[in-house]
């Protein structure tokens, strides 16, 4: 499926003021972008046609991918003064960029790349700043199976802030943490059919008007996923993700988990052969000695 990514805000709250600021997508994660790491984790799932909606700093953006260095994140071998890539991370990518208004709303974003989806019945859009390890696949099936005009994953509120109950007399009856409370929030990972453009106005949002009209209807379906699920508003909380990434703590780098796994299976499997040849070799030369010797009584 399509994959819409929504990257042309302003992302205020990431800003430092300065003109070179690049838009809040563009913000680092280890050695590449968030929006880099949206898409890998698409990508991962076999979804690597992207659209992305364009709108400030999209030359930021466009220049990240014109000028794309594979060796960034890929192992290479330097040979005769040539670069062999021992793996790609966007060789199979189609990306589409659309300008869509520097101040649109992301409902209008969406509407401006509607002809882009080629009447797909079913596509996948994303705020492209938000990672997660939710189940992908899991996500999509539980969609196809109905028929809901969209999908939203839904987590719950994050934060350390506490709920406080209170009664009339002005007493607390309990304290618990917000994230434990049975409230969701948007998580921003949505499937989303053509049904969803009926409820969309012009210059209006993608939640607050045609998920909002998709709820009255009964047609908006909900994804809970409390899982690992980190959204990146503000510097602190991307400084958080580029420390944890450094450290090797990365849960939604799905794809490297699966190496580390193939990589494991194929250790276990060469260990295995050599151990088997060992003790076949060990067996050999046991069953010959032993035959020799008694070869030799015999005689």
């Amino acid at each position: 499926m399509k994959v819409v990514l929504f990257c042309g805000g302003y992302g205020t709250r990431m800003r430092t003021g300065t003109p070179g600021d690049v838009p809040k997508p563009m913000q680092l994660v280890g050695p590449r972008p968030l929006i880099w790491h949206v898409m890998r984790y698409y990508a991962h799932f076999g979804h690597t046609d992207f659209i992305l909606c364009l709108g400030y700093g999209a030359h930021h953006i466009k220049d990240f991918f014109l000028n794309y260095q594979e060796t960034t994140s890929n192992d290479f071998v330097l040979r005769d003064g040539g670069v062999e890539l021992l793996s790609t991370d966007i060789s199979d990518w189609t990306v589409t960029f659309v300008q869509t208004g520097i101040e649109s709303p992301i409902g209008e974003r969406l509407r401006r790349v509607r002809e882009y989806l080629d009447g797909d019945e079913m596509f996948l859009a994303n705020y492209a700043d938000v990672l997660t390890d939710a189940p992908l696949p899991e996500i999509v099936n539980r969609f196809a199976d109905s028929d809901a005009g969209a999908s939203m994953m839904v987590v719950p509120p994050p934060g350390t802030f506490h709920c406080i109950d209170v009664g009339d007399d002005g007493m607390v009856a309990s304290i618990a943490p917000v994230s434990e409370m049975p409230l969701w929030v948007n998580g921003g990972y949505f499937v989303l059919r053509q049904e969803v453009f009926d409820h969309l106005p012009e210059n209006g949002d993608l939640v607050g008007d045609a998920c909002v009209e998709l709820a009255k209807r009964g047609r908006l379906l909900a994804y809970p996923h409390r899982g690992y699920w980190r959204p990146t508003d503000t510097v602190k909380e991307r400084v958080a993700l580029d420390e944890a990434y450094s450290r090797g703590d990365r849960p939604w780098a799905l794809w490297e988990q699966d190496v580390a796994r193939s990589n494991g299976a194929a250790t276990h499997d060469v260990t295995s052969e050599s151990a088997a040849s060992n003790g076949a070799a060990v067996y050999g030369a046991t069953h010959g000695a032993v035959a020799a010797q008694a070869l030799a009584r015999h005689v």
